[in-house]
């Protein structure tokens, strides 16, 4: 497949916002593909790099290349010309990638070089969602789409499942089965505001901490234990204390669903970070067991003893894990019965409360006869955690790329100092409307003093509001932190730079990160 097709759908599919149209405008990409194709055309949709980052700033990005007249470049081409870049290293690295990227924009088009510009950037952001695609590929082979999204689940890759329905048709499906030691996709949970909202739309639910670790997926079959991320990613070898914990359970084959994370001594949780660096840690993993043990929490199993789960109610699958799993290693809960009972309701906002005073993050409600709808982010699952803001003052703005060409699009933030000036604390480019867009541009030109082509500094006048999950520690950063999942609430501009919120009440506010 030429890459100019596969950037034009990518166009089009960024200027409709209706789904039907963007189904429909996949389905005829798929039909187009060759099955050897998928693995490189489905990352590219969703603006992901198969090789993940190839260390390509804009330093070289922002060379001009005069491109092609006409368009020759494959998918599998430019695949391979990645996967070269990704491979440069060493003395005179720099200048090889500035090469190889030269020769491959040189070999594009101009509407192959915006989407190459695009997907290098990670600012393809063109809303073609995996959920979408499913339903691109379903009426490209004329697959149920029921079916497509059980077998994606099933397999952890859409890619896997494309490959096989464009090569076999749709009884390519059947091989799919949800086997021990083959991950599946985790169900996902949407936000609510507040746990009686959350009761109203669920009904009948278990209230669950949710705690602030990384997700696992433990798989055991026999003597054999393996251990897989949210991302599907393999880390058994890092996480010994897993295996461990999984030989001492009764059953002899199952898959259970959970989450890793450090703990204190007195029982409440480390920060974010150390979890994640404990789980990211390769080397030693010996000497970091021993620096910052974690525990598994479980909450869902999705196979025991053989037996596939995942289609009971919650009721039933919980059952199976409080038979498998002693109470100290499941994830605290309590019960609504009956969402019309005042007392229960009470007590789950309790819970709620109770749970963030023991550290944890806030809490999901999953309603008792729910499936487990694995790779979604279903209405069954909703969680609720306190929303932190902070008022930050914008310091400069990167020009967007894709449907944001033109625009002023990734924010850096910054907070006070002691003395007087602003510590950038992280970007962000999520919570824009395309109005606001248009205005943020317009209003930030107003107060840029220079612009490098990439990156537009302003003077520091403009407030914004920022929602964020928390806080993390970096050595990226001045003030030795940076916002996680930060997001833009509005703009305030009521508000002074002298208003905004300062480095320290933002330490203060999270004092188990402070560096």
């Amino acid at each position: 497949m030429l890459l100019s097709r596969l950037a034009h759908v990518s166009q089009e599919v960024a200027a409709t916002s209706a789904r039907s149209r963007k189904i429909t405008l996949l389905a005829g990409l798929f039909r187009d593909a060759e099955p050897a194709d998928v693995p490189v055309v489905i990352p590219y949709l969703a603006g992901r790099l198969p090789q993940g980052r190839l260390g390509i700033g804009w330093k070289v990005l922002g060379r001009r290349v005069p491109p092609a007249a006409a368009a020759t470049l494959t998918v599998a081409d430019v695949d391979a010309r990645l996967t070269e870049l990704g491979r440069v290293s060493g003395t005179g690295s720099q200048a090889e990638r500035a090469r190889l990227t030269a020769d491959l924009m040189g070999a594009a088009t101009e509407d192959e070089q915006r989407f190459l510009l695009g997907l290098l950037t990670g600012e393809v952001r063109q809303g073609a969602l995996d959920a979408v695609a499913v339903e691109g590929l379903a009426a490209a082979t004329g697959a149920p789409p029921a079916d497509v999204r059980r077998a994606v689940m099933l397999a952890g890759s859409l890619q896997s499942v494309a490959q096989a329905l464009l090569t076999d048709g749709p009884d390519a499906l059947g091989a799919f089965r949800l086997t021990v030691g083959r991950p599946v996709l985790p169900m996902l949970a949407h936000a609510a505001s507040s746990v009686p909202e959350a009761v109203d739309k669920l009904g009948a639910c278990a209230v669950e901490e949710k705690l602030d670790g990384i997700r696992v997926q433990v798989h055991r079959d026999g003597d054999r234990v393996r251990v897989y991320t949210r991302t599907l990613d393999d880390i058994t070898e890092r996480l010994p204390e897993l295996t461990s914990a999984a030989l001492e359970l009764p059953g002899e084959r199952f898959i259970l669903d959970g989450e890793v994370i450090a703990l204190g001594g007195d029982g409440r949780p480390r920060s974010f970070q150390e979890t994640a660096g404990r789980v990211g840690s390769r080397l030693d993993v010996a000497t970091a067991a021993a620096a910052v043990p974690v525990s598994p929490v479980f909450f869902d199993a999705l196979s025991v003893g053989g037996r596939d789960l995942l289609d009971l109610p919650f009721t039933e699958r919980h059952a199976e894990l409080a038979r498998l799993v002693p109470e100290p290693m499941r994830v605290r809960r309590t019960l609504v019965a009956d969402p019309a009972d005042p007392t229960a309701r009470a007590a789950a906002a309790r819970f709620l409360d109770d749970t963030l005073g023991r550290g944890h993050e806030g809490v999901v409600l999953k309603a008792l006869d729910a499936p487990y709808s694995a790779g979604r982010r279903g209405a069954a699952w909703l969680k609720v955690k306190p929303v932190h803001t902070l008022d930050l003052v914008v310091l400069a703005a990167e020009w967007g790329h894709g449907r944001r060409t033109g625009k002023l699009s990734n924010l850096h933030l910054g907070a006070r100092t002691e003395d007087g000036s602003f510590a950038m604390l992280g970007k962000t480019f999520k919570g824009m409307t395309d109005a606001l867009l248009t205005w943020q541009t317009g209003r930030l030109g107003e107060l840029a003093v220079s612009d490098d082509g990439h990156v537009v500094t302003v003077r520091p006048e403009l407030v914004v509001e920022i929602a964020y999950d928390g806080l993390q520690r970096s050595t990226r950063y001045p003030a030795g932190v940076t916002l996680r999942f930060a997001r833009l609430v509005r703009y305030r501009e009521d508000k002074t730079p002298a208003e905004a919120d300062s480095v320290r009440t933002l330490l203060d506010a999270h004092p188990t990160v402070a560096p």
